[in-house]
C-alpha cells in the first residue's frame, strides 16, 4: 500500500501540477486514514491491502474524526483526500469499485472569517509608523494586503519582478500553481516606493550565507523590476519583503506583525492576513462589484467559494433590491 500512496502523491505532482504544500496534505490526510484501516482490520499498515479499503473503512475513518472533535471542514478535507485516492486505485484497476462514493460528505459549519470595517481598515493600514526601515516596510505589506486580497502564501511569496509599480499591478502565484494579476491602488505604490530604498539597504547588508536560503523552497524567479517596471537580470530570486536580515520574510513573520498592528490600531480581536483578505472581498461586494469579477481578483476556481467568502447583510440585500428590480419601485407599485 505504501507504494501506490507514493505513486498516487507523484501523480498529483505532475499530472495535477499540485502544489508541494497540496501534496504533503494529502500524504498526512492519507497516512491517517491508512493507519485507521490497518487497525480496523487488525494488521499491521505494511501489510494492509487495497481489498482493505472499504466503505466500512472509510466510514469507521469519519467516525473516528468525529469522536476526537475534529471540525466538519477538516473532516471533510481527509473524505475528500481518501476519495481521490480511491478513485485513482479504481482507475488504475487495483480496486473494482469506488467506497468513497458511497459515503456522505459531512455538512459544513457555515462560518464567516472575521473581517473590518472601511474604517477599521484604514486604522489598520496607517498604524505603522514611517520613522524606520521595518516600519515602512510593514506598512506596505498592509497597503498591499488590503488592495489586492492577496493570500498570506502570495504575498509572502512575491518576488521584487512582480510588481508592477507603474502598471499598479502585481503577479500572484496561486494555488495549482496558477498565476494572476491583481491591481492595486496609488497608495500601495507609494506604500512600495518608500520600502524600496530600505529594502535595497537591507539586502546589500546581509550576511553572505543568507543568499543560499533565500526562496529555496519557491524559486521561480530570475529578473527583477525597478519602479517603472523595467526588467533586468540579476543572480537569483530578489524577494519584495525582506527582514531586518535582508532575507525573505517568512509566512509567519508576516502573520505576526499583521496580528501586532491589529492589536496597535485597536480593531477587534482575531485579525489575521486572512481577515484582510476577506475584508477586500466584503468592501467590493458593497461598492457594487460583480461577484465574478472578485471571483477573478482573488484567484478561486469556482464561483460557490467566493459566495461562501463574501456576505451582504439583509438591509443591503433589499436595498439593492429596491434600486435595481425594475418593478421595486413607484413604477412598479404604479401598475400593480
Amino acid at each position: 500500500m505504501n507504494a501506490h500512496l507514493k505513486a498516487f502523491l507523484q501523480f498529483l505532482k505532475l499530472n495535477r501540477s499540485a502544489s508541494a504544500h497540496t501534496v504533503r496534505a494529502y500524504e498526512s490526510d492519507l497516512t491517517q486514514f491508512l493507519a485507521h484501516a490497518a487497525v480496523l482490520a487488525g494488521i499491521p499498515r505494511a501489510a494492509l491491502e487495497p481489498a482493505n479499503l472499504d466503505r466500512a473503512s472509510l466510514r469507521g475513518f469519519m467516525a473516528e474524526l468525529h469522536k476526537r472533535g475534529l471540525s466538519r471542514a477538516s473532516a471533510a478535507r481527509k473524505l475528500a483526500a481518501a476519495r481521490t485516492f480511491l478513485r485513482y486505485l479504481r482507475r488504475e484497476g487495483v480496486l473494482d469499485d469506488d467506497a468513497g462514493a458511497m459515503v456522505p460528505t459531512p455538512k459544513r459549519d457555515v462560518r464567516m472569517p472575521v473581517h473590518l470595517s472601511e474604517q477599521e481598515m484604514t486604522r489598520l493600514v496607517t498604524a505603522p509608523p514611517s520613522d524606520t526601515p521595518l516600519a515602512r516596510r510593514d506598512r506596505a505589506i498592509l497597503e498591499l494586503f488590503y488592495a489586492s486580497g492577496l493570500r498570506l502564501s502570495e504575498l509572502a511569496g512575491l518576488g521584487i519582478d512582480d510588481v508592477n509599480l507603474s502598471a499598479l499591478m502585481v503577479r500572484a502565484l496561486g494555488k495549482g500553481g496558477k498565476q494572476r494579476l491583481v491591481p492595486f491602488n496609488t497608495s500601495t505604490a507609494t506604500a512600495i516606493r518608500t520600502y524600496l530604498p530600505d529594502r535595497e539597504q537591507l539586502r546589500r547588508e546581509r550576511p553572505a550565507e543568507a543568499g543560499r536560503d533565500d526562496r529555496k523552497n519557491t524559486g521561480r524567479h530570475g529578473t527583477r523590476a525597478v519602479a517603472g517596471g523595467a526588467r533586468r537580470e540579476s543572480d537569483g530570486p530578489d524577494p519584495l519583503f525582506v527582514n531586518y536580515r535582508g532575507m525573505r520574510l517568512t509566512v509567519r513573520s508576516i502573520d505576526r506583525l499583521v496580528r501586532r498592528y491589529a492589536a496597535a490600531s485597536g480593531v477587534r480581536p482575531g485579525v489575521s492576513p486572512h481577515a484582510l483578505r476577506h475584508s477586500f472581498a466584503t468592501h467590493l461586494l458593497q461598492r457594487g462589484a460583480d461577484l465574478r469579477a472578485i471571483q477573478e481578483l482573488l484567484g478561486h476556481a469556482r464561483l460557490s467559494t467566493t459566495q461562501r467568502y463574501t456576505h451582504v447583510n439583509a438591509a443591503q440585500l433589499i436595498e439593492v433590491y429596491k434600486k435595481s428590480h425594475p418593478r421595486a419601485g413607484r413604477a412598479g407599485k404604479a401598475g400593480a
